[in-house]
């Protein structure tokens, strides 16, 4: 039976985005670099080893959950004295590290935007569609002759244009159109860190130690490094050259014997965000302004006083009735 992750629940706060938004991207948290490794090791790996009752799966959990949520929602990872079952693979981060020299393509500390919102990186841009085609419509409402209606002049939707003139039903005719509406998407500085995870293979006999070993010798070919995805984010990991063991084969006493090989992965990762602890959006969406709209200047004067026209020069100032 597979063993689920023990690890807290997503940080990712959807409340900040509007809701008809729909964006395929998550934050990076060391909760994220935390299941990137675990899915490489059970969904990657996929270990097997033999036991008394065939072939079976070896289950990974990491040593951080408490023993007694252990024994209640894990129960057959563990007999009825409350040991665990042997094979078994156990994670554990162990240092965490974050190293200015270990960065991707942003060398530099960029500073959010000065708004409420923030938003420092801008990870793509996309036409927002109804906008724009609201816009090429009124466009071609000038440009066949389509007329607007004077009582609602801010109304760019195709039933504000005036029918029976020249182009009416051309509202959308393949033309040039300038005034596009972009939508820019921005996410905070990602942060470097470089984790340290400890990786310790268990088991009963020794045949079963080899058969957990050899995936990890063999599945990055001659290399060390390997990739680990999760919520959309990639991730580097650096496998060790040497892999250390670790029995009980010459202790003469009670203990039962047991095998263990005991070795680190390190993982070169990225946070974004500060998780539940950020007070700005995460992801933030801005939309560039095509037109500019000034409002037309009224001057209020002052009435003319009806004897204006008898007034010397020097007294035009006096024409007018003091407001």
């Amino acid at each position: 039976m597979p063993v689920e992750f023990l690890a807290p629940p997503t940080y990712f706060n959807t409340s900040s985005l509007q809701p008809e938004r729909d964006i395929a991207f998550q934050p990076s948290s060391l909760e994220t670099i935390d299941q990137a490794l675990y899915n490489w090791l059970y969904e990657k790996l996929r270990i097997f080893s033999t036991t008394n009752k065939g072939r079976k799966r070896v289950p990974v959990i990491w040593v951080s959950a408490e023993r007694a949520y252990q024994i209640k929602n894990d129960k057959e990872l563990r007999d009825s004295s409350g040991n665990l079952k042997l094979p078994l693979i156990t994670i554990e981060r162990t240092s965490l590290t974050k190293d200015s020299t270990m960065h991707g393509r942003l060398t530099a500390n960029i500073y959010p935007i000065d708004d409420p919102r923030g938003g420092t990186v801008t990870i793509g841009r996309r036409i927002q569609q109804e906008k724009t085609s609201l816009f090429a419509a009124n466009e071609g409402a000038k440009l066949r002759g389509g007329g607007r209606d004077t009582n609602n002049a801010d109304d760019v939707s195709p039933g504000a244009f005036a029918s029976g003139s020249v182009g009416d039903g051309q509202l959308y005719y393949p033309r040039s159109n300038k005034l596009i509406v972009y939508e820019t998407i921005t996410i905070p500085l990602p942060v470097y860190v470089n984790l340290t995870y400890s990786i310790v293979l268990k088991a009963e006999y020794q045949q079963q130690i080899n058969e957990m070993l050899t995936p990890f010798l063999v599945k990055t070919g001659q290399i060390n490094n390997f990739n680990l995805h999760s919520d959309g984010h990639k991730f580097e990991g650096f496998l060790p050259k040497d892999f250390g063991s670790n029995n009980n084969l010459t202790d003469l006493g009670e203990d039962e014997r047991t095998f263990e090989t005991k070795f680190d992965i390190r993982v070169l990762g990225h946070l974004i965000g500060e998780n539940d602890n950020q007070e700005t959006p995460k992801i933030v969406i801005r939309e560039n302004a095509v037109k500019i709209r000034i409002p037309r200047e009224r001057v209020i004067s002052q009435d003319e006083h009806p004897d204006a026209g008898g007034f010397p020069p020097a007294a035009k100032k006096d024409r007018f009735f003091k407001l």
